[in-house]
Protein backbone atom coordinates (compact mmCIF):
# COMPACT_ATOMS: atom_id res chain seq x y z
CA UNK A 1 0.00 0.00 0.00
CA UNK A 2 2.79 2.35 0.92
CA UNK A 3 4.77 1.49 -2.18
CA UNK A 4 1.78 2.14 -4.40
CA UNK A 5 1.21 5.54 -2.82
CA UNK A 6 4.85 6.46 -3.21
CA UNK A 7 4.88 5.40 -6.86
CA UNK A 8 1.79 7.55 -7.54
CA UNK A 9 3.42 10.55 -5.91
CA UNK A 10 6.58 10.06 -7.94
CA UNK A 11 4.53 9.77 -11.13
CA UNK A 12 2.66 13.02 -10.46
CA UNK A 13 5.87 14.80 -9.48
CA UNK A 14 7.52 13.61 -12.68
CA UNK A 15 5.01 15.48 -14.77
CA UNK A 16 2.19 13.06 -15.29
CA UNK A 17 -0.90 14.46 -17.08
CA UNK A 18 -3.30 16.42 -14.91
CA UNK A 19 -6.59 14.79 -13.98
CA UNK A 20 -9.34 14.92 -16.61
CA UNK A 21 -11.48 17.24 -14.48
CA UNK A 22 -8.70 19.79 -14.19
CA UNK A 23 -7.96 19.70 -17.94
CA UNK A 24 -11.65 20.21 -18.71
CA UNK A 25 -11.78 23.18 -16.35
CA UNK A 26 -8.74 24.76 -18.02
CA UNK A 27 -10.23 24.26 -21.49
CA UNK A 28 -13.51 25.86 -20.43
CA UNK A 29 -11.61 28.81 -18.93
CA UNK A 30 -9.81 29.36 -22.23
CA UNK A 31 -13.08 29.17 -24.16
CA UNK A 32 -14.75 31.69 -21.84
CA UNK A 33 -11.73 34.01 -22.11
CA UNK A 34 -11.79 33.86 -25.91
CA UNK A 35 -15.53 34.57 -25.96
CA UNK A 36 -15.05 37.52 -23.64
CA UNK A 37 -12.24 38.95 -25.77
CA UNK A 38 -14.35 38.51 -28.91
CA UNK A 39 -17.34 40.27 -27.35
CA UNK A 40 -15.07 43.05 -26.09
CA UNK A 41 -13.58 43.73 -29.51
CA UNK A 42 -17.02 43.49 -31.13
CA UNK A 43 -18.35 46.06 -28.64
CA UNK A 44 -15.31 48.25 -29.30
CA UNK A 45 -15.14 48.16 -33.09
CA UNK A 46 -18.69 47.42 -34.25
CA UNK A 47 -19.84 51.07 -33.84
CA UNK A 48 -16.77 52.24 -35.78
CA UNK A 49 -17.54 49.78 -38.56
CA UNK A 50 -21.18 50.89 -38.78
CA UNK A 51 -20.14 54.55 -38.71
CA UNK A 52 -17.57 53.98 -41.45
CA UNK A 53 -20.00 52.10 -43.71
CA UNK A 54 -22.54 54.93 -43.44
CA UNK A 55 -19.93 57.29 -44.92
CA UNK A 56 -20.04 55.27 -48.16
CA UNK A 57 -23.83 54.88 -48.33
CA UNK A 58 -25.68 56.91 -50.95
CA UNK A 59 -28.60 57.40 -48.52
CA UNK A 60 -29.13 61.02 -47.46
CA UNK A 61 -28.95 60.25 -43.74
CA UNK A 62 -26.36 58.25 -41.77
CA UNK A 63 -27.59 54.68 -42.03
CA UNK A 64 -26.49 51.19 -42.99
CA UNK A 65 -29.89 49.50 -42.70
CA UNK A 66 -31.25 51.50 -45.64
CA UNK A 67 -28.53 50.83 -48.14
CA UNK A 68 -28.71 52.75 -51.43
CA UNK A 69 -25.36 51.77 -52.92
CA UNK A 70 -21.72 52.70 -52.57
CA UNK A 71 -20.66 56.31 -53.13
CA UNK A 72 -17.83 58.74 -52.41
CA UNK A 73 -19.91 61.89 -52.83
CA UNK A 74 -19.93 62.64 -49.09
CA UNK A 75 -16.16 63.06 -49.17
CA UNK A 76 -16.63 65.68 -51.87
CA UNK A 77 -19.32 67.43 -49.85
CA UNK A 78 -16.99 67.57 -46.87
CA UNK A 79 -14.39 69.31 -49.02
CA UNK A 80 -17.03 71.94 -49.92
CA UNK A 81 -18.43 72.39 -46.38
CA UNK A 82 -16.76 75.63 -45.29
CA UNK A 83 -18.20 75.64 -41.76
CA UNK A 84 -17.01 72.12 -41.00
CA UNK A 85 -13.55 72.82 -42.40
CA UNK A 86 -13.30 76.08 -40.45
CA UNK A 87 -14.53 74.24 -37.37
CA UNK A 88 -11.67 71.75 -37.74
CA UNK A 89 -9.18 74.60 -38.08
CA UNK A 90 -10.63 76.35 -35.02
CA UNK A 91 -10.51 73.11 -33.03
CA UNK A 92 -6.82 72.67 -33.83
CA UNK A 93 -6.08 76.31 -32.92
CA UNK A 94 -7.85 75.91 -29.59
CA UNK A 95 -6.13 72.58 -28.89
CA UNK A 96 -2.68 74.03 -29.57
CA UNK A 97 -3.46 77.00 -27.32
CA UNK A 98 -4.68 74.67 -24.57
CA UNK A 99 -1.44 72.68 -24.79
CA UNK A 100 0.59 75.89 -24.52
CA UNK A 101 -1.23 76.90 -21.33
CA UNK A 102 -2.12 73.65 -19.58
CA UNK A 103 1.32 72.02 -19.74
CA UNK A 104 3.23 74.87 -18.01
CA UNK A 105 0.44 75.24 -15.44
CA UNK A 106 0.30 71.51 -14.82
CA UNK A 107 4.07 71.28 -14.48
CA UNK A 108 4.12 74.19 -12.05
CA UNK A 109 1.42 72.58 -9.90
CA UNK A 110 3.26 69.25 -9.97
CA UNK A 111 6.50 70.87 -8.84
CA UNK A 112 4.74 72.64 -5.98
CA UNK A 113 3.01 69.50 -4.73
CA UNK A 114 6.03 67.19 -5.08
CA UNK A 115 8.76 69.57 -3.87
CA UNK A 116 6.92 71.69 -1.33
CA UNK A 117 6.81 70.14 2.13
CA UNK A 118 3.85 71.78 3.83
CA UNK A 119 0.93 70.75 5.97
CA UNK A 120 -1.33 72.49 3.44
CA UNK A 121 -0.34 70.14 0.60
CA UNK A 122 -3.57 68.15 0.84
CA UNK A 123 -5.68 71.30 0.68
CA UNK A 124 -3.66 72.60 -2.27
CA UNK A 125 -3.91 69.25 -4.05
CA UNK A 126 -7.69 69.16 -3.61
CA UNK A 127 -7.94 72.72 -4.93
CA UNK A 128 -5.85 72.03 -8.04
CA UNK A 129 -7.69 68.81 -8.84
CA UNK A 130 -11.18 70.21 -8.20
CA UNK A 131 -11.70 71.41 -11.83
CA UNK A 132 -11.73 67.75 -12.90
CA UNK A 133 -14.71 67.12 -10.62
CA UNK A 134 -16.64 70.18 -11.72
CA UNK A 135 -19.28 69.88 -14.50
CA UNK A 136 -18.17 71.33 -17.81
CA UNK A 137 -21.24 73.56 -17.95
CA UNK A 138 -20.23 75.23 -14.68
CA UNK A 139 -16.69 75.77 -15.94
CA UNK A 140 -17.94 77.31 -19.17
CA UNK A 141 -20.41 79.67 -17.49
CA UNK A 142 -18.00 80.71 -14.74
CA UNK A 143 -15.25 81.38 -17.29
CA UNK A 144 -17.63 83.49 -19.37
CA UNK A 145 -18.71 85.53 -16.33
CA UNK A 146 -15.21 85.97 -14.88
CA UNK A 147 -13.42 87.03 -18.06
CA UNK A 148 -16.41 89.11 -19.14
CA UNK A 149 -15.62 91.46 -16.26
CA UNK A 150 -12.28 92.28 -17.90
CA UNK A 151 -13.87 92.70 -21.34
CA UNK A 152 -12.78 89.33 -22.76
CA UNK A 153 -15.80 88.18 -24.73
CA UNK A 154 -16.58 84.74 -26.10
CA UNK A 155 -14.34 83.40 -28.83
CA UNK A 156 -11.36 81.18 -29.44
CA UNK A 157 -9.23 82.88 -26.76
CA UNK A 158 -11.89 82.46 -24.10
CA UNK A 159 -12.40 78.84 -25.18
CA UNK A 160 -8.69 78.19 -24.72
CA UNK A 161 -8.80 79.70 -21.22
CA UNK A 162 -11.92 77.74 -20.30
CA UNK A 163 -10.58 74.39 -21.48
CA UNK A 164 -7.14 74.93 -19.97
CA UNK A 165 -8.74 75.52 -16.56
CA UNK A 166 -9.44 71.78 -16.21
CA UNK A 167 -7.10 70.17 -18.75
CA UNK A 168 -4.17 71.61 -16.77
CA UNK A 169 -5.22 69.32 -13.91
CA UNK A 170 -4.81 66.25 -16.13
CA UNK A 171 -1.31 67.44 -17.03
CA UNK A 172 -0.50 68.06 -13.36
CA UNK A 173 -1.42 64.51 -12.36
CA UNK A 174 0.76 63.08 -15.13
CA UNK A 175 3.72 65.23 -14.14
CA UNK A 176 3.28 64.38 -10.47
CA UNK A 177 3.40 60.66 -11.20
CA UNK A 178 6.63 61.16 -13.16
CA UNK A 179 8.32 63.47 -10.67
CA UNK A 180 7.63 61.13 -7.77
CA UNK A 181 9.79 58.51 -9.52
CA UNK A 182 12.70 60.86 -10.16
CA UNK A 183 15.98 60.39 -8.31
CA UNK A 184 16.69 63.86 -6.96
CA UNK A 185 20.30 63.00 -6.16
CA UNK A 186 21.24 64.00 -9.72
CA UNK A 187 19.70 67.44 -9.28
CA UNK A 188 21.41 67.96 -5.94
CA UNK A 189 24.76 66.86 -7.39
CA UNK A 190 24.41 69.30 -10.29
CA UNK A 191 23.66 72.17 -7.89
CA UNK A 192 26.59 71.21 -5.67
CA UNK A 193 28.89 71.32 -8.71
CA UNK A 194 27.84 74.92 -9.41
CA UNK A 195 25.07 74.50 -11.99
CA UNK A 196 22.32 77.07 -11.95
CA UNK A 197 18.73 76.04 -11.29
CA UNK A 198 17.82 76.74 -14.91
CA UNK A 199 20.77 74.74 -16.25
CA UNK A 200 19.94 71.86 -13.93
CA UNK A 201 16.31 71.89 -15.04
CA UNK A 202 17.23 72.03 -18.73
CA UNK A 203 19.86 69.27 -18.65
CA UNK A 204 18.47 66.88 -16.03
CA UNK A 205 14.81 67.40 -15.16
CA UNK A 206 13.49 68.32 -18.61
CA UNK A 207 14.92 65.23 -20.41
CA UNK A 208 13.51 63.07 -17.62
CA UNK A 209 10.08 64.66 -18.09
CA UNK A 210 10.10 64.58 -21.89
CA UNK A 211 8.06 61.34 -22.29
CA UNK A 212 5.43 62.73 -19.93
CA UNK A 213 5.43 66.07 -21.73
CA UNK A 214 4.62 64.32 -25.01
CA UNK A 215 1.94 62.20 -23.34
CA UNK A 216 0.37 65.21 -21.62
CA UNK A 217 0.37 67.14 -24.92
CA UNK A 218 -1.47 64.31 -26.71
CA UNK A 219 -4.02 63.96 -23.91
CA UNK A 220 -4.56 67.74 -23.78
CA UNK A 221 -5.06 67.81 -27.55
CA UNK A 222 -7.62 65.01 -27.50
CA UNK A 223 -9.44 66.43 -24.48
CA UNK A 224 -9.69 69.80 -26.21
CA UNK A 225 -10.84 68.44 -29.57
CA UNK A 226 -13.73 66.44 -28.10
CA UNK A 227 -14.87 68.93 -25.44
CA UNK A 228 -18.38 70.29 -25.88
CA UNK A 229 -19.95 71.30 -22.54
CA UNK A 230 -17.35 73.91 -21.67
CA UNK A 231 -16.71 75.04 -25.24
CA UNK A 232 -20.32 75.76 -26.16
CA UNK A 233 -20.57 78.47 -23.47
CA UNK A 234 -17.19 80.07 -24.12
CA UNK A 235 -17.00 79.97 -27.92
CA UNK A 236 -19.38 82.89 -28.52
CA UNK A 237 -19.89 83.63 -32.20
CA UNK A 238 -17.11 81.28 -33.30
CA UNK A 239 -17.40 77.53 -33.51
CA UNK A 240 -15.35 74.36 -33.30
CA UNK A 241 -15.96 71.02 -34.91
CA UNK A 242 -17.95 69.57 -32.00
CA UNK A 243 -20.10 72.67 -31.50
CA UNK A 244 -20.89 72.77 -35.22
CA UNK A 245 -21.89 69.10 -35.17
CA UNK A 246 -23.99 69.74 -32.07
CA UNK A 247 -25.81 72.63 -33.73
CA UNK A 248 -26.63 70.49 -36.78
CA UNK A 249 -28.41 67.89 -34.67
CA UNK A 250 -31.49 70.12 -34.74
CA UNK A 251 -31.77 69.81 -38.51
CA UNK A 252 -30.55 66.23 -38.98
CA UNK A 253 -27.04 65.07 -39.70
CA UNK A 254 -25.74 64.01 -43.09
CA UNK A 255 -23.14 61.31 -43.82
CA UNK A 256 -20.55 64.10 -44.02
CA UNK A 257 -20.19 63.69 -40.26
CA UNK A 258 -19.42 59.99 -40.79
CA UNK A 259 -16.72 60.97 -43.27
CA UNK A 260 -15.08 63.05 -40.55
CA UNK A 261 -15.17 60.01 -38.28
CA UNK A 262 -13.56 57.85 -40.96
CA UNK A 263 -10.77 60.39 -41.43
CA UNK A 264 -10.15 60.56 -37.67
CA UNK A 265 -9.98 56.76 -37.49
CA UNK A 266 -7.46 56.69 -40.36
CA UNK A 267 -5.29 59.36 -38.72
CA UNK A 268 -5.44 57.59 -35.35
CA UNK A 269 -4.49 54.20 -36.80
CA UNK A 270 -1.68 55.77 -38.84
CA UNK A 271 -0.30 57.60 -35.79
CA UNK A 272 -0.49 54.47 -33.64
CA UNK A 273 1.26 52.43 -36.34
CA UNK A 274 4.06 54.96 -36.74
CA UNK A 275 4.49 55.12 -32.97
CA UNK A 276 4.71 51.33 -32.71
CA UNK A 277 7.25 51.17 -35.55
CA UNK A 278 9.35 53.88 -33.91
CA UNK A 279 9.32 52.14 -30.52
CA UNK A 280 10.27 48.84 -32.15
CA UNK A 281 13.20 50.52 -33.92
CA UNK A 282 14.37 52.01 -30.64
CA UNK A 283 14.13 48.62 -28.94
CA UNK A 284 16.18 46.96 -31.68
CA UNK A 285 18.77 49.75 -31.57
CA UNK A 286 19.17 49.42 -27.81
CA UNK A 287 19.41 45.64 -28.14
CA UNK A 288 22.13 46.02 -30.80
CA UNK A 289 24.15 48.35 -28.55
CA UNK A 290 24.13 45.75 -25.79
Amino acid sequence: MTATTSDSAVTVAAGAPAPAGRRAGTEWSEVILKIYIGVFFLYLFAPLLVMSLAAFNAYEYPSVTQWRGWTLKWFGELAEDDRILQGIVNSVIVAVGVIGISLPLGLSGAFILTRLQSRFNNVLYATLVSPLLMPGIILGISTLIFWGRVNVSGGLLLTILAQASFIASYSMLLFMARLQRQDRVLEEAALDLGASSFFMFRRITLPFLMPTILTAAVIAFLQSIENYNTTVFAIGGDWTLVTEIGSRFRFGLSPVINVIGVLFVIVTVAAATLYTIQKERERKRKAALK
